[in-house]
């Protein structure tokens, strides 16, 4: 692709990056066929093909977003699914998330998305604010249909998804010392969102890797790694949320010292994995950045190195294993899942057009709730056909997109290795248990001891 940006223009490190992806694109529309928006809708503006030229024209003319491409922008999932089609390598994550601070800084948006953005950004990186706020959606739950009725689909998305009971319990920020002889020892990001809706992946996670000779430290201090803000294009919230994982973190690194960055939650994977690029024009950060991003492992990938033992306790369900995008396509982590729940003792199924999104995508399934309900119903559908008796998922908005459309258990894969290595049985899985014969109960829940001192 041709381009035509000044050298005043090119002397900007970003646009210059994103110079060197639009040179790479070819036109060949491979992206495409496998883009959700696009098989969805038809349109090439919603395609990565589409969306490439409306990026191009709006930075090289260096004006400010049009409500065309900020429309275009916004339907784009982030799933970087058309990374992994692409045969010459155009790094479309990178570009569009320039574009995202681009419309942030040059467009006004309807007053309502503003409210919308500004509450998402403001609440849902802060554990307590979440919390609180899921509290009061409990509340407001069953006015969703009306929020709808009036053209607040953003509102009546949030509602629908908010679960019908909130946790009280904190993860606890400590170290956990491994069962018996240590034999490595790692840093586990808890993240914000996950620590309401899914402590029971972290105590899974921490259950697991102690049970196999690992300690593991929780840094109090990580909190939101940034991802959220990160793909609403707001760029300085984003920087600082990394700069304060980094520094929890390279605290464990340069101090005792950790073997691995471990994180349950792949969006968040996928953005503590880029925090080199990220922090690449910060002086007093590009090399800590680049340290913490080198350690950063999703969850399976370091558990795949382990050897596992399974105790045979687990009854052998039939699993559904959906690839959460940030982790297929972002982190290209594909084998490691499946295998380890293999391995664990279940019958794992692929999913048709698993390369295809579910719709979560962070936050668009709230601020784009109608492709995303679309692309649920898709996932649904094609999860039906395999006939699973649970789903396991690696993205804590993955799980909660695709519970709100099935009735069918979505778990996280380490929920289910904890549970086949002599962890408790999953809550959500209880009931179809109960009803399978088997020949051994798993153990009753068992409390995290954290280590003195």
């Amino acid at each position: 692709m041709q381009t035509t940006f000044t050298l005043a223009q090119l002397a900007d490190p970003q646009i210059a990056e994103s110079e060197k992806i639009l040179r790479a694109c070819v036109h060949c529309g491979f992206c495409n066929a496998t883009c959700p928006t696009y098989q969805l809708i038809g349109d090439e503006l919603d395609g990565p093909r589409g969306r490439i030229y409306l990026i191009k024209d709006m930075l090289e003319r260096d004006k400010p977003a049009t409500d065309d491409v900020v429309k275009h922008v916004d339907r784009c999932l982030s799933c970087l699914a058309c990374m992994t089609t692409c045969p010459s390598g155009v790094h479309y994550m990178h570009l569009v998330d320039h574009a995202r601070v681009h419309i942030e800084k040059t467009y006004r948006r309807p007053a309502i998305d503003r409210w919308l953005r500004t509450l998402l950004a403001k609440v849902m990186p802060y554990p307590t604010r979440f919390r609180a706020a899921l509290f009061f959606a409990m509340f407001a739950k069953p006015f969703a249909p009306l929020f709808a009725a009036i053209g607040l689909k953003p509102v009546a998305a949030m509602l629908e998804l908010a679960p019908k009971n909130v946790a009280s319990r904190d993860t606890v920020f400590r170290v956990y010392p491994a069962e018996g002889p240590r034999a490595g020892r790692v840093a586990l990001l808890v993240g914000c969102v996950n620590d309401v809706l899914g402590s029971s992946i972290t105590h899974s996670t921490v259950r697991v890797l102690a049970r196999h000779g690992i300690e593991v430290v929780v840094p109090p201090e990580t909190g939101c790694c940034g991802s959220l803000v990160h793909h609403m294009g707001r760029e300085q919230e984003a920087l600082a949320f990394a700069r304060k994982t980094i520094d929890a973190f390279m605290r464990e690194i340069d101090g005792e010292g950790v073997d691995a960055i471990l994180i349950t939650i792949s969006g968040c994977g996928t953005t503590v994995k880029d925090y080199g690029f990220m922090l690449r024009g910060d002086a007093a950060y590009a090399e800590k950045a680049k340290r913490v991003a080198g350690l950063a492992r999703d969850v399976t990938e370091y558990l795949a190195r382990l050897r596992l033992k399974p105790t045979g306790e687990a009854a052998p369900l039939v699993v559904a294993y959906h690839p959460a995008c940030s982790l297929q396509h972002g982190q290209r982590v594909t084998r490691e899942p499946k295998e380890l729940l293999s391995k664990a003792g279940f019958a794992v199924k692929d999913i048709p057009e698993a390369h295809l999104c579910c719709g979560s995508a962070g936050i668009y399934n709230m601020l784009q709730p109608d492709i995303a309900k679309r692309l649920r119903a898709r996932k649904v559908e094609n999860i039906g056909k395999v006939e699973p008796e649970v789903i396991a998922a690696g993205n804590i908005g993955c799980i909660t997109q695709i519970a709100a459309g099935t009735t069918t258990p979505v778990v996280h894969p380490v929920e289910l290795i904890d549970w086949a290595t002599g962890g408790p049985m999953p809550d959500l899985l209880q009931e179809i248990v109960a009803a399978k014969p088997r020949n051994a109960v798993a153990p009753a829940d068992e409390e995290l001891t954290p280590a003195q001192g």
